[in-house]
């Protein structure tokens, strides 16, 4: 049994991994952790827990907190917290993986090149773990993962892109110049704090881009597909909010190159993903949308490229709470234990 404590268990990330963890039969948690609701059971801040998960939650600085018996720990927790909670995690024994893009990147220049592209403070407060650090893409590194003390969770709009674009990049079926992530999220990638730009006058039958430059994840993306082709990748990223609470559409673009056709993409991620437990590949004829993967740990990959005008394009569907999230974070999970990769996340989307 695989013993639990997460950081942030108020937030959307943490009671997304609580439904998930409610369900694994081999895991169980023991500390819940944050600075909001400290004292009260989790269960008194979301009701619908109630009778599930009604566990109290503990300051950070606690007894209960630093001395907690689990093997693992969820830092569901903004940029900068895993900076000071994952050393003493790991100093405790507890391996850690980390929901922010605190760790996402295994080298202080290569952080210090994410931090000042979001205007953050490049110095990391914890570079010991930086080299050691595994970006938690399991699909892409499971090797590492598995034996890895600290994870950096993808961010949600880099997983879409990355599973989207990746087939295409390692087999030469895109050009790597000019590449395109037309992304859109739905509101609850955005947090539950309330913000004046998310409540609901505001998004209610409304649509924007937004950050388009310096956004987040687009850092991730360049860096796994530089590391597919072997070579340095730039992409245009467009990320939009849509009135929908959750779910991630990410149409992306390139050229194809010459000969390569439609049939031959398809054939390309059918076999590279056949025995991916999550990764489904779908061609353009059959219908899919943001309800295909809700509430689940799918990525739906539809390849719909244009032979006629030569434009290499695939739309990737996710779940922003669980593939993008809590699911990715379960799966990493799994993986570093040694139990069965799927184990706890193979439930259906939910509909409608």
């Amino acid at each position: 049994m695989v013993r639990v404590k997460l950081i942030g268990a108020g937030g959307y990330g943490g009671i997304g991994l609580v439904e998930l963890m409610l369900r694994h039969p081999e895991a169980r948690l023991v500390t819940l952790v944050d600075v909001e609701g400290v004292g009260k059971r989790l269960s008194d801040q979301w009701p619908y827990l109630r009778g599930h998960c009604d566990k109290v939650i503990v300051a950070p600085d606690s007894a209960e907190a630093l001395g907690s018996d689990a093997d693992v720990t969820f830092c569901a927790t903004p940029d900068g917290v895993g900076q000071t909670s994952a050393p003493v995690e790991v100093a405790a024994g507890r391996r850690v993986v980390d929901y922010s893009g605190d760790y996402r990147f295994d080298s202080v220049e290569l952080y210090a090149e994410y931090a000042r592209r979001i205007h953050r403070d490049p110095v990391h407060r914890a570079p010991e773990l930086l080299g050691e650090s595994v970006y938690g893409l399991t699909e892409l590194h499971r090797t590492e993962i598995a034996k890895a003390r600290v994870v950096g969770n993808p961010g949600c709009f880099a997983v879409s892109c990355i599973v989207g674009f990746a087939p295409a990049v390692e087999h030469g079926l895109v050009e790597l110049e000019g590449l395109v992530c037309d992304c859109k999220t739905g509101v609850s990638g955005g947090g539950k704090k309330p913000t004046a730009g998310f409540h609901f006058p505001e998004r209610y039958d409304n649509s924007n881009a937004y950050r388009l430059t310096g956004h987040q994840h687009v850092m991730e993306i360049e860096r796994e597909l530089g590391r597919i082709a072997g070579s340095t990748i730039r992409v245009t990223m467009t990320p939009q909010v849509v009135p929908m609470v959750r779910g991630i559409l990410s149409t992306l673009y390139g050229r194809l190159p010459s000969g390569v056709t439609q049939a031959q993409v398809l054939a390309t991620y059918r076999d590279t993903y056949a025995n991916e437990p999550f990764l489904h590949v779908r061609d353009y004829t059959e219908s899919v949308g943001t309800s295909d993967v809700r509430g689940s740990n799918r990525a739906i990959v539809t390849v719909a490229c244009d032979d006629r005008t030569g434009i290499f394009r695939v739309i990737s569907h996710i779940d922003n709470l669980v593939k993008g999230q809590a699911g990715s974070a379960m799966q990493n999970m799994n993986v570093m234990f040694g139990l069965p990769e799927a184990l706890g996340l193979d439930q259906s989307p939910q509909h409608p």
